[in-house]
């Protein structure tokens, strides 16, 4: 028989599975929501880790068993190479699934665009960048929600704010595959406001926090905020309603500014805002608490400069490069209409190996 010898890491899922399975098979465990849903989104996340490992028990068992029947029957050994090469690739399935994940992959975002250097064409850029995010989440099957936007003379973005968010528990949610698109991307093109057509650069910023379903552990005291009302606006100015529904709040400790003038009232509009709130301080909290984190993170926009760098969109050459991994692709007009997959599976790839080395 062949040796098995399952890693602890197995065994400890294989123990916290079946404890949540037995939770959630208990009607009183729905009494409680939040609870319901942290159970529920944990055992999402845990069910590819046991498929997969179930698939490599079943392909063990026939390998086992074709190599006892090979030894006295050669008929089957031409079973034998092929049933091995299955659990060699379930064992290194297996062994990504199990490798040090980043404890946010699960969660949706906030995902904030803002125009930098270059005026009018870096705010028509934001625009694109915010476009290319919501056609990707459209692909997915994700929820966009537009929390604010102030546009720009021409209809591009001064900034923006999106909620993304996942429609099941998954373990690879929004935050995994978007987390690393916080920085500074940079364009080179012939803006539309350019009479000679010359090619000029300019840049936009990209900011990204989880959004988790609860973050209720983060205390906001009121007399900590400064809260604004507003017309809301929309492009160009015009106004979306007639009353002051928009909100600014601004959370004086820390400088934060979150606006929010999707909703239909000024309650609305508060009580989301509070929520993108709560989400940015724990963000800012969790880079306090670790300062590996802080530094990746705080690095994602220091200055909206062109030196700064994460990628760069080449429109004359129709190439997308990101200087991070040295990723490099001709296919701009795609990528910018959402098919993100090749770039955003690169950039996991190194993220993964960058994690496995530092174990």
């Amino acid at each position: 028989m062949a040796e098995r010898t399952a890693p602890s890491a197995i065994d400890d899922i294989l123990a916290e599975y079946a404890g949540l399975e037995s939770q959630l098979a208990d009607p009183s465990l729905h009494n409680d929501a939040g609870a319901a849903r942290r159970v529920g989104k944990r055992f999402a996340e845990l069910a590819p880790v046991m498929t997969t490992h179930r698939k490599l028990e079943t392909a063990l068992d026939d390998l086992d068993a074709a190599r006892e029947l090979a030894a006295d029957d050669s008929a089957f050994a031409a079973e034998v190479p092929g049933l091995e090469a299955q659990v060699e690739e379930l064992e290194q399935t297996l062994a990504d699934l199990l490798a040090p994940r980043d404890p946010h992959d699960g969660d949706d975002v906030v995902l904030e665009v803002k125009s930098g250097e270059g005026g009018e064409e870096s705010a028509l850029f934001a625009a694109d960048l915010a476009r290319m995010y919501i056609r990707y989440a459209e692909r997915r099957g994700w929820k966009v929600e537009t929390l604010d936007v102030a546009y720009s003379d021409l209809g591009g973005y001064k900034e923006a704010t999106l909620s993304i968010k996942s429609k099941d528990a998954t373990r690879d949610g929004v935050w995994s595959r978007f987390k690393f698109e916080g920085g500074v991307h940079r364009v080179q093109r012939v803006p539309v406001t350019e009479s000679q057509g010359r090619i000029h650069t300019s840049a936009a910023g990209v900011l990204i926090y989880p959004e988790p379903d609860e973050v209720e552990e983060v205390q906001i005291d009121e007399s900590d905020l400064r809260i604004d009302v507003y017309r809301s606006s929309g492009k160009g100015g015009q106004g979306v309603n007639t009353t002051d529904s928009a909100v600014r709040i601004t959370h004086l400790p820390s400088g934060i500014v979150v606006t929010c003038q999707n909703e239909r009232s000024q309650l609305q509009n508060k009580a989301r805002a509070m929520q993108v709130l709560a989400a940015r301080l724990q963000a800012l909290a969790e880079e306090q608490a670790d300062q590996e984190a802080a530094a990746g993170r705080a690095s994602q926009i220091r200055t909206v400069d062109r030196s700064e760098r994460i990628r760069t969109y080449n429109f004359p050459e129709n190439r997308i490069a990101d200087h991070r991994i040295g990723f490099k692709a001709h296919n701009l007009d795609a990528v910018l209409d959402g098919d993100m997959d090749a770039l955003l599976d690169a950039l996991g790839k190194a993220d993964r190996e960058a994690r496995m080395a530092a174990e």
